[in-house]
């Protein structure tokens, strides 16, 4: 997965500046990202603090690994039944 170049704490302040009515374009500039970036962010983002976004992303992570191993074990189960199967 890609990682962004902004840590949440960049990225709530840009979103902060924004909502104190800094333009869209000027941000873009200063920060070399596209305007879609920063309204992707706004919808992803808007209203939250900078600890939500880090625990989201956590949770995130985990939601991955945890669908990860149950597809693992239902894996194995299907291999144990086709085994069993067989006999």
């Amino acid at each position: 997965m890609k990682k962004t170049r902004f840590t949440e704490a960049q990225i709530m302040g840009i979103l902060r500046q924004m909502e104190h009515g800094g333009p869209v374009s000027g941000l873009c500039r200063e920060y070399g990202m596209s305007s879609a970036t920063v309204y992707k962010w706004r919808a992803k983002y808007g209203g939250m603090a900078a600890s939500l976004i880090s625990e989201m992303k956590a949770m995130a992570e985990e939601n991955r690994r945890l669908k990860r191993m149950s597809a693992d074990v239902s894996m194995q189960n299907d291999l144990l039944k086709e085994a069993l199967g067989k006999k």
